[in-house]
């Protein structure tokens, strides 16, 4: 099976084979590393399990842990070690498993130290001058030890390589206390073991985000140990000498707490020490098999991870002025970072129920933003990433709610666990999506049942009174008027994908749940507005009011009154028609924001009025003047947000990229389309930021997309042509993508008003097609 597989994942490959090997030298791992976009800059392989990156802070108070989500800030002046797990782009913190720090001369520190405070400790000063970064590669010299530390990531195996300096004595410091979620009853076990063949093992049990969360990793070096030292510092005496080996075991030294430092010494050394380290959620035993499955030094492991980028980066053929083209290459990389990988190599891996599973045909993946990633990451990945979508994503999400306790599709998840966060159930669109643009190699009637299944699980976020009420009331369940636009739209999802596999039972009931939109939409103030449970709408109502745990999930109702994206014609209709539409859009991106303050909140950032695009309720938004026939104003608003929204610098991100969904709106919208409504296999279309762009599809096949006349004075559509035929309307299909051809446009200066108005040229909306 193993070999039909790989067999199968290779003839993918090569039907979708990279139009050229480019893509790789133009991304750039710092961009959002600083500002609020909480990327790493670490090494990583596509979809790896391990992000083997520096961490500058992990001593953080709640405010710290949210900048330091994921473990590196660019503007920070010292680095306290690599560690092996990161999130790119989340916002809120966790992770930072089992960090290493090299440490040279006689003395080791086995406390980090105050970064204040120079030679406090392990940590070190740095300099970006003296670093660098590319995918799959890390380095940086760390100024107060002279070391020269490098980092590269298989799937499954973090390597590293440190220069010492000459004549000094080398080691390294493990610190199994450290973590990017860091209050107090963080770690509730560890443990380190040393094996006669030199092998270093370990495991610890950490309570974060994820509750309950196991991970276990295995360590080899490429010089012999000098000596060791395990160091429990919950005790306040010294401690003197390693524990012996526990009852049953073959190991050398082992110790177990709360509260572990290892440390490593090497001697001289006349050449660079390397340390390969492989992590499971499994077992020590999975960690030794995941570092056995990927051999080889750090050159090797390297130039296979380069391999790998190159393939996945080079789908896509872009040309475009420099800037473009690094924020897009590197909007590509950091959209290819999650799902990750989180099976092992034999197929086991640790479910939601904290069991251990066995697939042999997949590898399981976990890393699941889904109220983020829904909208535009994973309707990337069914373009440039079909294979894995097909193979693994899919068949992971079933996977996981059939060993679920509450038996629905992960809400966020990682490393198989789950956290709980935000709101809907949006593995339900990801896997609809995905069935109808034709992406199988998986169960769809498993799946539909699993979509069913969550969608119906009256305990979870105010579904008992949804089903019941038609709404989710506000005094039984916060974020309530959120909850019943977005479960409404994921209904949507689970009735098109029923009725595309003849279950017609399936869809006649989501078909009219997805109309429970209307049901929360007060016409008087022409808001999406929260109800109670006797019907009538909370007062007192203000629309620019944000407040976590009340009406709206991480917005208010000018962003929220807009979430309807398989319908948006009904909704303007009830707004009072086109011309209302478009005044209502404009007010929200030229709203007076003088006295309010947002500051409050995290991931509101990114204001153009009332529109925030650094976060996801407003990410469709600038697209939703082609529902009014207005196409020629989303231009100019996509003009407006790319400029000021992103940059190709640290903090060039307004705000956090989510496992990659802020970088796939960039990525869409500069090709010069986006996904309003996962589900309805259509993009709409905006205006290109590129000159010219190429995918490559299955079967060989390729699309192109070329702008004639592109610059910054011609920013507006003057025409459109697929194949060389005139299109008229405001939204391409995606089966004309995936049947290859030409999309071409022409610029020019001035707004064509006349292009794709009429309504037959507009984006499908569900009672639209009905009627």
């Amino acid at each position: 099976m193993q070999y039909f597989r790989t067999f199968a994942a290779l003839l993918l490959l090569i039907a979708a084979a990279p139009l050229a090997a480019q893509g790789y030298e133009e991304v750039d791992p710092f961009i959002g590393t600083g500002g609020e976009g909480h990327t790493f800059p670490g090494a990583v392989a596509p979809f790896g399990m391990v992000q083997l990156s520096p961490d500058t802070d992990t001593g953080c108070t709640i405010r710290d842990c949210y900048d330091h989500a994921a473990g590196y800030r660019h503007d920070d002046p010292t680095i306290q070690g690599f560690s092996h797990t990161h999130f790119s782009g989340s916002g809120h913190s966790d992770l930072g498993d089992f960090l290493v720090m090299p440490v040279a001369g006689d003395m080791v520190p086995i406390e980090p130290g105050d970064a204040k405070i120079p030679g406090s400790g392990y940590r070190s000063r740095f300099s970006h001058e003296r670093e660098e970064a590319r995918p799959g590669y890390y380095a940086v010299t760390l100024d107060d030890a002279g070391v020269r530390a490098e980092m590269t990531a298989g799937t499954r195996v973090g390597v590293h390589r440190y220069r010492f300096p000459k004549g000094k004595a080398a080691h390294l410091v493990l610190d199994l206390r450290s973590s990017l979620y860091n209050y107090a009853g963080k770690i509730l076990w560890s443990s380190v073991r040393r094996w006669p063949n030199g092998t270093i093992t370990g495991s610890r049990e950490t309570r974060g985000w994820a509750a309950g969360r196991k991970l276990h990793f295995a360590m080899r070096f490429s010089q012999p140990l000098a000596g060791h030292a395990f160091v429990s510092t919950e005790q306040d005496v010294a401690y003197k000498g390693f524990q012996g080996p526990g009852r049953g075991s073959d190991a050398l030294a082992e110790r177990s707490g709360q509260a572990l430092v290892a440390r490593f010494d090497f001697g001289r050394l006349d050449r660079p020490l390397e340390v390969r380290v492989a992590i499971s959620s499994v077992d020590e035993a999975g960690a030794i098999a995941n570092l056995d499955s990927e051999p080889g030094d750090f050159d090797t492991v390297h130039a296979a991870t380069r391999k790998a980028w190159e393939e996945a980066l080079g789908r896509v053929e872009i040309t475009a002025p420099a800037p473009m083209r690094k924020n897009l290459y590197t909007a590509l990389y950091h959209s290819l970072i999650a799902p990750s990988v989180a099976g092992d190599a034999d197929g086991r891996w640790r479910g939601p129920d904290n069991a251990v599973h066995v697939s042999k045909d997949f590898a399981y993946r976990s890393t699941f933003s889904l109220w983020d990633t829904f909208r535009a990451q994973h309707p990337l990945l069914t373009l440039v990433q079909p294979e894995a979508v097909s193979t693994d994503i899919v068949r992971s999400l079933i996977a996981s709610q059939q060993v679920s306790p509450d038996g629905i599709l992960p809400i966020w998840a990682f490393q198989g666990r789950e956290t709980w966060t935000m709101i809907g159930y949006h593995a339900v669109p990801v896997i609809a999506d995905a069935y109808l643009k034709g992406v199988r190699g998986f169960d769809a009637d498993a799946a539909l049942d699993a979509m069913v299944a969550s969608a119906t699980y009256a305990p979870y976020g105010g579904l008992g009174d949804y089903m019941k009420l038609g709404y989710v009331a506000i005094d039984r369940e916060p974020e309530a008027a959120s909850k019943t636009v977005e479960y409404a739209y994921d209904d949507w999802t689970i009735a098109r994908m029923a009725q595309a596999m003849g279950r017609t039972d399936v869809a006649a009931t989501f078909a009219k749940r997805a109309s429970n939109w209307r049901n929360s939409f007060d016409p008087e103030t022409g808001f999406v507005r929260a109800r109670k449970s006797d019907g009538a709408f909370r007062t007192p109502f203000d629309p620019t009011a944000i407040n976590y745990g009340s009406d709206y999930t991480e917005g208010n109702a000018w962003q929220y009154s807009w979430f309807v994206p398989h319908d948006q014609a009904s909704l303007f209709a009830l707004m009072g028609g086109d011309a209302a539409a478009v005044a209502k859009l404009d007010a929200m991106f030229d709203y007076d924001m003088s006295g309010i303050d947002y500051s409050h909140a995290e991931d509101i950032a990114g204001l153009i009025g009332q529109y925030i695009h650094g976060n996801e309720p407003s990410h469709h938004v600038a697209y939703l003047y082609n529902y009014a026939g207005a196409p020629w104003r989303t231009q100019e608003r996509l003009t407006q947000i790319v400029a000021s929204q992103y940059q190709p610098t640290p903090d060039g991100l307004s705000g956090n990229d989510d496992l990659g969904q802020m970088s796939a709106w960039l990525f869409f919208t500069g090709l010069g389309f986006y996904p309003v409504a996962p589900g309805s296999l259509e993009y709409v279309i905006g205006r290109p930021f590129v000159e010219s762009a190429e995918l490559a599809l299955p079967d060989g096949k390729r699309f192109a997309i070329v702008a004639e006349g592109l610059s910054e004075a011609n920013a507006y559509i003057g025409g459109v042509t697929l194949n060389g035929k005139p299109l008229d309307r405001a939204f391409i299909r995606h089966s004309e993508i995936m049947a290859g051809g030409e999309l071409r446009f022409t610029m020019q200066a001035t707004p064509d008003k006349q292009w794709a108005t009429g309504p037959e040229a507009r984006p499908y909306s569900m009672d639209a097609v009905a009627k």
